[in-house]
C-alpha cells in the first residue's frame, strides 16, 4: 500500500537478512554430525542500514513485541523459504520430514530460548507471523513463516492474499470543501494527540463519498493509506471475525494503514420505529442485527485507525462522532469553479443553479466537470446523471407544456409563477441572506394543487419543471404506501434522498391515500399511521426542492397538515371563456380542420384534460376517413369522453354540430 521501497534500502536490507541467515548457518554448522569439534564459521559484519530505516525484521520485531529469541525463530522460518544451504541444514540436523524447522530446533539452537513463544496469544502465534502444523506435537510441529510475513521481511509491502478481495484503497480526493478540508485537518490534530487510545471514528450524514474523502485526507495527514472494506463483507462467526480482525490488525501494522468501513447498510432504517412488526424482508437485509456484529468486531480492531460511514449513528458502536454532510449551496458553486476550472466560464450563468437545484459530493462535482462535453449544457448534463437514482422509485414526466398553455385566472397563475421564483432564486434568500441560517426546519418549498380532474395541476408543475429545467418525478403512492409498520418511511426516505440529489420537483398525485386526515389513534395501526404523516411533513419541511401534492377534494386534507405547506393553489372548473381558450389551443397548428364553432365547443361542461382527450380521439376518427377533423368527429369524442365519466351527454348538447 505505501510506495515503492528505495532502492538503497532494498538492499542494504537484504545484506542484512543474509547476515542473519549467515549466523544461523554457522549455529546449525555446529549441529552437523562430525561438526561438533569444527570451530564455528565467521561471519562477515554486514553495515546494517540508516538508524531511521532499521532492516524490516527489526521493524516486524518491534511492531509485534518480539523477545530476541521469538525474532530469532521468525528468521529461522524465513531462512528455510530464502536460504538453500540454510534449508538444508536444517533438514540435515533434525529427524523431521517436513523440511521446516520445528520449535525443539529452535530451543537447542537459540539463544534465549523459551517456551512461552509458543503460547496462544504470543506475538508469534497472536499475530499469525508463523504457523504450526496441528497434526504433530507441539515441540516436533513444523514452524511455517506466514507468506505476507515472509514478503515483508523482504521489503515487498503487498496486501495479504485473504484480505485483497475485501479491501480496496482510497484515493486521495480530487476536490473538498472548504468544510470538510478543515474537518480532517482538526481531526487529524485530535487523532494525533489520541494516537495511543486509537479511538474509532463514526462518520455518520448523508455524504456518503465526502466520508470516505475525509477518512483518506485523514489518514494521510497521519502517515497512512486508507482502505474501504463494506459492512457486509465481516463474517458474523465469532471465530472468522476473529480471524479477520488479525489479519486486518497486522496488515495495518505492516503497511501502515487505517480502515474505512462502509457501514450504510448497518445503521436504523430511516423512520424505523423501536418494537415496529417486521415486514415481508425482515432478516434477509442489513438491520439491528448486523449493526451489532460489526461492533463486536470492531471492538476487535484495536490499536488501528478504524472510520464508520453510515447515514446516522449506530448506537451499538462505541465511537467518535463526526457528522460529513454534502457541502452546502455556497461551497457547491465553489467546488463547480474549481472543477471546471477555465471552463467554468462558459457555463458562469448556470453555476448557482445548479449548485442550488443538486446536492452533490465534492467527488461527484469533480466526476461531473470531467465528463462534460463540449457545448453541452450543465444542468442538463446534472439531470441526465441524476436519474438513474430515481427512475426505480418514480416515473418521470415529460415536460413540454409553456405558461401560454395554462389557461387559469390571474390569481392562480400570479402564485405559480411566484412558486416558480421562489424555487429560482431559494439560493440568494436562504444562503446569501441568511434565511437559511437557523436550520432547515422550514424552508422547504412545498405546495397543494386542488381541484377537479383535468383542470390543470399536473401542468402546472411540468411548467415550472420545464421554466427552470429541472426534472418532475410522479410518485406512484400505490407503491409507496405500505401495510407494513415502518415501511411507508422508509420508501418516502428513499425517494426524497434521491430527489434532493436530483434537483428534481416531486408529485405526489392524488394524496389524498397518504396525507387525508390523521386519524384518532384507537390501535396501534392508527398510531402508525400517524407517523408516516409526521415523517412525511418533517420530509417535506427540509426539502431543497418543490414538493407538490395534488387532491380533487381539498376538505379530504387535514388542517394541520395544510398550515406546514407554503402555497395551496385552487384549480378551479374552467368557465365558458377559458374553455373556449383551451380548445383553441387543443388543435396542433398541421391539423387539417373543417369549420370549428369553438363557442359550441366551449359550451361543454369539459375541463382541460377531458377537452385535450376529445381532440385527440377526433383526429383519430379523421385520421380513419382520411379527411380533415369536423365538428361531428368531436361531437363522436366527446360522446366517448363523457360516457368514460359515467356522465354522458345530451343528445341536444352536440345537435347541429354537423
Amino acid at each position: 500500500m505505501n510506495d515503492t521501497a528505495a532502492p538503497a534500502w532494498l538492499d542494504a536490507n537484504q545484506k542484512a537478512l543474509a547476515a542473519e541467515f549467515a549466523r544461523l548457518r554457522a549455529r546449525l554448522q555446529a549441529m552437523l554430525p562430525g561438526e561438533g569439534s569444527r570451530p564455528p564459521a565467521a561471519v562477515a559484519a554486514v553495515a546494517a542500514p540508516p538508524h531511521d530505516q532499521p532492516p524490516a525484521f527489526e521493524r516486524i520485531a518491534q511492531l509485534f513485541g518480539l523477545s530476541p529469541f521469538e525474532r530469532d525463530v521468525l528468521l529461522l522460518a524465513a531462512g528455510v523459504e530464502m536460504d538453500s544451504t540454510l534449508a538444508g541444514m536444517v533438514a540435515a540436523v533434525q529427524t523431521a520430514r517436513h523440511g521446516a524447522p520445528s520449535f525443539a530446533l529452535a530451543m537447542g539452537l537459540l539463544d534465549g530460548a523459551h517456551w512461552s513463544a509458543l503460547a496462544p496469544h504470543g506475538p508469534l502465534r497472536r499475530w499469525r507471523l508463523v504457523e504450526l502444523d496441528p497434526s504433530l506435537q507441539l515441540a516436533q510441529a513444523a514452524l511455517r513463516i506466514d507468506e505476507r510475513v515472509l514478503h515483508s521481511l523482504a521489503g515487498i509491502d503487498d496486501l495479504d492474499a485473504r484480505l485483497r478481495p475485501l479491501l480496496q484503497p482510497l484515493p486521495m480526493p480530487e476536490l473538498q470543501s472548504g468544510t470538510h478540508a478543515a474537518l480532517a485537518a482538526s481531526l487529524a490534530g485530535e487523532l494525533d494527540r489520541l494516537r495511543e487510545a486509537s479511538p474509532c471514528l463514526m462518520l455518520h450524514g448523508n455524504d456518503a463519498h465526502g466520508q470516505a474523502d475525509l477518512a483518506a485526507v485523514v489518514a494521510a495527514r497521519l502517515g497512512l493509506s486508507a482502505c474501504r472494506l463494506c459492512a457486509s463483507d465481516v463474517p458474523g462467526q465469532p471465530a472468522e471475525q476473529e480471524t479477520l480482525a488479525t489479519l486486518w490488525q497486522r496488515e495495518a501494522a505492516l503497511g501502515g494503514l487505517a480502515l474505512f468501513v462502509d457501514a450504510r447498510a448497518c445503521g436504523p432504517e430511516p423512520g424505523s420505529q423501536a418494537g415496529a412488526q417486521p415486514g415481508p424482508s425482515a432478516g434477509t437485509g442489513a438491520g439491528t442485527a448486523d449493526a451489532r456484529s460489526l461492533a463486536r468486531w470492531v471492538a476487535h480492531l484495536r490499536g488501528t485507525l478504524v472510520f464508520i460511514g453510515t447515514d446516522a449513528p449506530i448506537a451499538e458502536l462505541d465511537a467518535m462522532l463526526v457528522r460529513v454532510d454534502k457541502p452546502a449551496t455556497e461551497e457547491q458553486f465553489a467546488l463547480w469553479r474549481d472543477a471546471l476550472g477555465a471552463a467554468a466560464a462558459d457555463v458562469r450563468c448556470s453555476l448557482p443553479a445548479v449548485a442550488a437545484s443538486y446536492r452533490l459530493s465534492a467527488r461527484t462535482i469533480a466526476q461531473r466537470a470531467r465528463l462534460l462535453a463540449e457545448g453541452q449544457s450543465l444542468p442538463a448534463q446534472c439531470r441526465l446523471l441524476s436519474r438513474p437514482a430515481l427512475e426505480g422509485l418514480a416515473r418521470r414526466v415529460e415536460t413540454t407544456a409553456r405558461w401560454e398553455d395554462l389557461v387559469l385566472p390571474d390569481a392562480q397563475m400570479k402564485t405559480l409563477r411566484l412558486i416558480a421564483s421562489q424555487l429560482q432564486h431559494r439560493i440568494t434568500v436562504h444562503d446569501d441572506w441568511g434565511f437559511g441560517g437557523a436550520g432547515q426546519r422550514g424552508l422547504g418549498l412545498s405546495a397543494l394543487f386542488f381541484g377537479d380532474s383535468g383542470v390543470g395541476k399536473t401542468m402546472a408543475c411540468e411548467v415550472i419543471a420545464r421554466e427552470l429545467d429541472l426534472d418532475l418525478y410522479r410518485i406512484d403512492l400505490s407503491a409507496v404506501v405500505s401495510k407494513y409498520i415502518g415501511e411507508t418511511e422508509k420508501n418516502l426516505a428513499r425517494v426524497f434522498d434521491a430527489a434532493e440529489d436530483a434537483g428534481a420537483i416531486l408529485l405526489f398525485d392524488e394524496a389524498d391515500a397518504l396525507f387525508g386526515k390523521r386519524s384518532e389513534v384507537k390501535d396501534s395501526h392508527d398510531r402508525y399511521a400517524n407517523i408516516e404523516v409526521s415523517y412525511l411533513l418533517q420530509r417535506m419541511e427540509t426539502y431543497r426542492g418543490l414538493a407538490v401534492l395534488t387532491s380533487n377534494q381539498r376538505a379530504a386534507l387535514d388542517p394541520a397538515f395544510l398550515r406546514r405547506l407554503r402555497f395551496v393553489v385552487q384549480f378551479p372548473f374552467p368557465d365558458a371563456a377559458q374553455r373556449e381558450r383551451i380548445w383553441a389551443r387543443a388543435f396542433p397548428p398541421a391539423m387539417p380542420r373543417g369549420p370549428l364553432d369553438l363557442a359550441k365547443l366551449a359550451r361543454l361542461p369539459m375541463a382541460g384534460g377531458n377537452i385535450r382527450n376529445i381532440a385527440l380521439n377526433a383526429a383519430f376518427f379523421a385520421a380513419a376517413e382520411a379527411g380533415p377533423v369536423r365538428m361531428a368527429h368531436l361531437a363522436r369524442a366527446a360522446h366517448l369522453e363523457a360516457s368514460k365519466q359515467e356522465r354522458p351527454l345530451a343528445e341536444s348538447q352536440t345537435r347541429g354540430w354537423e
